[in-house]
This record gives structure tokens, sequence and C-alpha cells, in this order.
């Protein structure tokens, strides 16, 4: 495995002899030079396997002195190797370093080849941990992953696989659990992850959005009615609860219930028993409860819109299920899920390929719709590019149709905004004439035609 080392430069490469001193003391390792702190920190955080980091006290980045970054470095990656640099140096000035968070002190001056050698080999050990540790956090991360993928959730970040590890902790027990998260996010997926961890996979399962339904409907809906209940009720009808028993019940949306419709799901939560609309008997169920919410239940309860002793009741287990900006690293991931399935449900789309380009500017959305936002997205680039690439101009678009040019939206959404004006306002000022326009616009005619399609779908 080769040594992967980061070298803070300067523009003018004052440090180039040392990336080359350990590229020949090491032989088979990757020197890469960056020039400023800003860029050190993302390329560490990029997800390469990094050994080592190096950082010149007495240059800096022309920014920052040495020792400052040299904090930064820590602060941002606690584990990591970092070694000092200097042209020359003392005790006190490697003691200085060592206290801003330096791992080793070197000096590249002299016998620099030298040098480089006898450091590496005094960090060898040290590296070779490190590199242990490293493959025992991806092969952990591994192994969540293939746990989440048994639940259909697709995900490697710690965030979500936080949620994986509390929705199997808790499935095994008989109790209602709450899962609180914005639109989108997949709640339901995480129900069925304790729906499935719980027990028997042919127990049943069933979805109920309260938002759907009014409270006449809803009660009908969960509680059944008995024949005569109403007009129309010409038989018996058994409700959700009865349904799901012996297996759960996952109520979507709860905090749309009204007060009087909550004191009615508050007694069944709490003895397991109701009575059908039109029935005088008391039945009992034995269904497990996962409710939803996509609000604050404690902001509800404090307005008088939710019962507290109904919010007890479900939140022996409370799971919060992050937004899709809060999971490190699943943009990607899931971009290239949702492709992928896209493509293989559409065989005539097949031959596509994702850009590296186009999952940047999904990286640098916010998505407020989170998942399933990144879903319709992807889905809809698939299907309007005309090539055989998605790229950020078949993404950048598609969140900012309702932006109305550059003056609002993300960065990516005015951009697109400015590109669209550009082709437009070329076509105008050459009469139609789309040879003259590319030509003014500076593209040649297919790129032009390329984006007069985009923007002019007509």
């Amino acid at each position: 495995m080769a040594t992967r080392i980061l070298l803070l430069d300067t523009p003018s490469g004052d440090l180039q002899p040392l990336a080359a001193a350990f590229e020949a003391a090491e032989g088979d390792c990757e020197v890469e030079r960056v020039f400023s702190a800003e860029r050190m920190v993302s390329r560490l955080r990029s997800g390469l396997p990094w050994d080592l980091a190096a950082v010149d006290c007495d240059l800096g980045d022309g920014q920052q002195g040495g020792l400052e970054v040299l904090a930064a470095l820590r602060r941002a990656e606690p584990d990591l190797t970092i070694v000092a640099v200097a042209g020359s140096g003392d005790v006190g000035a490697a003691s200085r370093a060592v206290a801003a968070g330096a791992s080793d002190f070197l000096v590249r001056s002299g016998e620099l080849g030298d040098r480089v050698r006898t450091l590496l080999d005094k960090l060898r050990g040290h590296l070779s941990l490190l590199r242990r540790n490293r493959m025992l956090r991806e092969q952990n991360m591994l192994l969540r992953a293939s746990a989440a993928q048994r639940y259909r959730i697709v995900a490697c970040s710690p965030e979500m696989m936080d949620v994986v590890r509390r929705a199997e902790r808790v499935a095994g027990i008989p109790r209602p659990v709450l899962l609180v998260g914005e639109r989108g996010t997949g709640k339901e997926l995480v129900a069925r992850a304790i729906h499935t961890a719980g027990g028997d996979a042919g127990r049943p399962m069933i979805v109920v959005n309260c938002a759907a339904f009014p409270d006449t409907l809803l009660e009908s809906e969960l509680f059944g009615h008995e024949r005569g209940a109403f007009t129309g009720a010409d038989s018996l009808v058994h409700g959700k609860f009865e349904l799901a028993s012996g297996g759960t019940l996952f109520l979507d949306e709860i905090a749309n219930m009204s007060l009087p419709f909550q004191q009615k799901i508050l007694r069944v939560v709490e003895y397991g028993t109701f009575t059908r609309v039109g029935g005088t008997a008391e039945v009992r169920a034995e269904t497990r409860i996962i409710a939803a919410t996509n609000v604050e239940l404690a902001t509800l309860i404090d307005q008088g819109r939710f019962l507290p002793d109904l919010y007890d009741r479900l939140s022996f287990e409370v799971i919060r299920v992050p937004p899709l900006r809060q999971r490190t690293g699943d943009v990607e991931l899931l971009a290239r899920h949702f492709f992928d399935e896209f493509m293989r449900e559409i065989p005539a789309l097949r031959g596509k390929r994702l850009s590296q380009a186009a999952i940047d500017v999904l990286k640098a959305y916010s998505f407020p719709g989170n998942v399933r936002e990144l879903k319709n997205i992807v889905e809809r680039a698939v299907y309007r590019d005309t090539t055989n690439e998605i790229t950020p101009e078949d993404i950048g678009m598609l969140p900012a149709e309702s932006a109305g040019g550059d003056e609002g939206g993300s960065f990516y959404q005015r951009v697109e905004g400015f590109k669209k004006r550009l082709v437009l306002d070329a076509l105008r000022a050459a009469g139609g004439n789309q040879a003259a326009a590319a030509r003014a616009a500076g593209l040649n005619y297919h790129q032009f035609r390329y984006y007069l399609r985009k923007y002019s779908p007509a």
C-alpha cells in the first residue's frame, strides 16, 4: 500500500525538494502538494486514506502562520500524523510545534534525504497502527452498511448508521416508537427496519397516513365498523389495528390528528383495546405502534394542539431521522443508487453515466425535500439528458425551475439562470440565426444547440 502524504507548499514551490525526498525515501509513496490551509483541510476530508501531513512552521500558507495551520489541522483531524517542518530548529521550536498539534518535527536543511528516512523509520510503527485502525473502521462501516441494506436503507453515513443501530436495538422491545424527521427523510423505511428486525418477516405491517383522512373516516379506518354503523355499512369491517395484530401499525403524520381523536388513540396505546364504530364490545389487538411526524411535538404541546399524555406513551424511544444535508457521504451513494435503479427500470435509458461534476453539484445543494427530492432530481436528469453523460447542466436547472432566473436560489441555480439568459439573448441578437448566435456566445454550433434545447425545450 502506497504511503499517501499531503504537503502544504508555497506557490513558488519552496517545499518541492521535501516532496522529492519523501518520494525517494519511501519508494511506494504518493505526495500531493496543496497551497492553502483551507485546501489542505478539504483534501484531508475527501475520504482518501492519508497517512501523513506536513506543514512548514516558518512559511505557513501565506495567510496563516505555520503554528496556526497545525492547530487547525489537528482540530479537523484528531488522529492524523502531522509533521511540522522548519528550515532550522531547536528544542524550543519543536516543543511549540508539538504543542500546536504536530506529531513530530523535521528540519529540512542539511542531508534532507537522510533526515526524511530517519523520520519515516521512526513513524513506521505508528503509521502501521493507524492503517490497521482505518481498515477496522472501514470494515465496520461495510458491516453497518450491509445491515442497512437488509432494510433497504441506502446509506453509509455515521448519522444513518446510528439510526439503524437504534432501530435494531428497540426492535425486540414491544413498546411504541416515535420517529421524527423532515419530509422525505425516509421515516417509513426506518419503521420497516424496526418491524423487520423485530421478528418473523411474515408478520403484517400496515401503514396509515393520518393526514389523508378526516376524523370520521380515520376512526373507521383504524378501528373498523360494525354492520349498520352508518349508511352503506352493510357488513362488519376490521380496522387497521386488527389487521396489524401480531405485527406493526405505522401511523404517519400523527400530528395531524385532532385532540378528540388523540384521546381515542391514547386509550389504544395505553390499554391495547378499542371499540369499533357502531359497536359496544371491547376489541383487543396485540399491535406494535410506530408513529412518525415531521414537526416538533413539543411545540404543538405548548400550543395545546397535542396531548402530552399521548406523547409520553408514544415516546418509549424517539429516533430522529437526519435530513439529507446532515448525512455525511450519503448524497453521492444515493444519487448513484437512484441513477442505476432508474436505468434498470427503463431499459431504453441505459448506457448513460453520472459524471463526478454532476455529483459535486448535488452535494452542494441543501435538499429541502431530502431523499425524495434527490430521487426525483436524478430521475429527471436521466430522462431529460440527450447525451450519454449526466453533467451539471442536466442537474443544475432542476431545483431552480421556480427560482426565476439568477436573482435568487442557490449558487448553481443562479449560474444556470445566467447561462440561460446568455443563450437566449444571443439568439435574439442574431435574429434567430443559430450559427451566428453560437459564434457570438463563443460556442460551437453543437454546443449552442445543446443549450438551446435545454433552455427552450419547446
